[in-house]
């Protein structure tokens, strides 16, 4: 026996079925009554209604007038506590002991503040010899792959609105305009993975990715940055694939729902 199926062993029937009914009400788009919850979970209707009835006096679900169901309010204190109780920053230090990857990087949490990035974490094994970063360290989020990862995920329109006065360069390789700044927001929304060589500092290719929250809202970025302009294709997608793997694993620790 392996150790999932050892786990599975251990779960109380009755609270791995109403969690069960609780995520098929949030993932349907239509409302379910008691006989589609029993087709859905292939459990006799019986038993479905018990437990409806149950998750109906903890106030996880409601009935609506025509006897099918919502999810209830009571589910809103659990999400509001899980936003309290969870602290990105220390999730990202959990994260960053939990690895070895990362050798010849430094790996930082970025969050926005209005049209700067702001740095407010920062792990390390080796020092970059151009990049120097410590927590509280602004830089223009359109030069910087950690705004361009977080920014990519707002509409056209609000990008527009919020660049009106586009910054100064900061390297000769920085961009110069919204224009050039949305044709790299459409390769940002493809891949997942933002990318800035030289744009914010001489000598440094950084790579980064959003991270989302249980809401899927964007709340940060990690951004991994390393020696050189001038990496290898092979390099170029290690570090891509890295920096979406580690935003993912942390979107996940505070509750965000991917795809796939």
């Amino acid at each position: 026996m392996d150790e999932d199926e050892s786990t599975r062993l251990r779960l109380v029937p009755a609270v791995e079925r109403a969690s069960i009914i609780l995520d098929i009400v949030s993932a349907s788009k239509r409302y379910l009554t008691v006989s589609d919850l029993a087709r859905e979970t292939s459990l006799p209707k019986s038993t479905v209604h018990g437990l409806c009835t149950t998750l109906l006096h903890l106030g996880l679900l409601i009935r609506r007038p025509d006897q099918t169901f919502v999810l209830g309010p009571h589910l809103l204190k659990w999400s509001n506590a899980f936003e309290r109780q969870t602290d990105i920053a220390a999730e990202f230090a959990a994260l960053w002991d939990q690895t070895d990857e990362f050798r010849d990087s430094v790996v930082s949490l970025c969050i926005l503040d209005e049209t700067d990035v702001v740095f407010i974490a920062a792990r390390q094994r080796s020092a970059l010899e151009h990049f120097t970063v410590r927590p509280g360290m602004r830089l223009p989020a359109v030069f910087c792959a950690a705004g361009k990862a977080m920014i990519a995920r707002w509409p056209d329109h609000d990008i527009h609105r919020a660049l009106k006065a586009f910054p100064e360069r900061l390297t000769e390789r920085s961009i110069t305009d919204v224009g050039e700044f949305l044709e790299e927001v459409k390769a940002v929304r493809a891949d997942g993975v933002a990318v800035d060589v030289g744009q914010c500092q001489r000598g440094v290719t950084n790579f980064a990715a959003a991270v989302l929250n249980s809401l899927n809202r964007t709340v940060a970025a990690v951004l991994i940055s390393v020696n050189s302009e001038d990496l290898p294709e092979d390099a170029i997608r290690e570090f891509s694939a890295s920096a979406r793997g580690l935003a993912t694993r942390l979107s996940q620790r505070l509750g965000a729902e991917l795809a796939g």
